[in-house]
């Protein structure tokens, strides 16, 4: 491992103490901002941030690849033990935050039977939730061509699952309603929860319709359930947004530290898809790119 750091390896990640993030605002991300800000709810954990421009292909560039060789958000650091060890995969980097924070399962199980529940739908979404709703998303936001074939498929396919989670929760099958995916009786929040709603919440962004959502009114009851919690409020808000915390992110691993005391206007001048000149300089990437000017 100690080889995973090199000199290209941006400071805010090399000499970061403790445990690190490296993410941004994308539904796998907010996954693990949301489990971050319960466990510093119940345990006062703290953390530091890295913020990516996924736009860049910053996340494909050789330094995060020897953090993550996919070449995708969130990466999870820790940098307790005597060598930084990474976790990738958002969902494994919720188990490890449980394994290794949670002590007291708040938001998992000492149950045998109550924790496989929650594995069960947490495996359940990250294999056949995210992987539609993904898709549904490419094809019917992204894509350079409409193909509407793919659109339906995988938009099929996504409230195939949101029905399956529906009958879950409505309690139908079992005569059992509940409010959250796994424990016994009506359930505990955890980690299973935690997994799904950030993809679940966007719903309409993957442009499923208000009457399609119809058809699952115990899962929008669910969606509402969890997003009034605060700690889920600020893992999906403005604290892991690059645009207002410019001074987290990292562009491409040349940073200037620019110390002007009458400050340094933002500018969104783009060179190669990539903003650049951002506030305090924290982005700049020549000199001829900073527009300096009085606050």
């Amino acid at each position: 491992m100690a080889s995973l750091y090199t000199e290209i390896t941006p400071a805010a990640v090399r000499n970061a103490k403790g445990l690190h993030l490296i993410t941004c605002l994308t539904p796998n991300g907010n996954k693990v901002h949301i489990l971050l800000e319960e466990l510093k709810d119940v345990y006062g954990l703290e953390w530091t941030t890295s913020l990516i421009d996924i736009d860049t292909d910053e996340q494909k560039k050789p330094w995060f690849l020897k953090l993550n060789p996919n070449g995708k958000i969130p990466v999870l650091i820790d940098n307790t033990g005597e060598e930084p060890f990474p976790v990738i995969e958002s969902s494994a980097e919720l188990l490890y935050l449980c394994e290794t924070v949670d002590k007291d399962h708040h938001f998992s199980f000492s149950n045998a039977k109550e924790q496989s529940q929650m594995m069960q739908w947490l495996i359940f979404w990250h294999a056949s939730g995210q992987p539609n709703q993904s898709q549904l998303n490419h094809f019917g936001r992204f894509a350079s061509e409409q193909i509407p074939y793919a659109i339906e498929k995988f938009k099929a396919e996504t409230l195939r699952v949101y029905n399956v989670l529906e009958l879950h929760l409505s309690g139908r099958l079992n005569c059992q309603p509940r409010e959250y995916l796994a424990g016994n009786g009506p359930g505990k929040f955890s980690i299973a929860d935690i997994n799904a709603y950030p993809w679940v919440k966007g719903w309409k962004r993957s442009k499923i319709s208000e009457q399609e959502m119809e058809s699952y009114p115990h899962l929008k009851e669910w969606i509402d359930r969890i997003a009034s919690r605060p700690a889920v409020q600020r893992g999906t808000g403005d604290m892991y947004d690059e645009d207002i915390h410019p001074e987290l992110l990292i562009t491409d691993s040349l940073t200037l530290d620019i110390f002007i005391g009458i400050g340094v206007k933002r500018t969104t001048e783009r060179r190669g898809g990539m903003r650049v000149g951002d506030t305090a300089g924290i982005r700049a990437v020549t000199w001829a790119q900073v527009e300096v000017t009085p606050y």
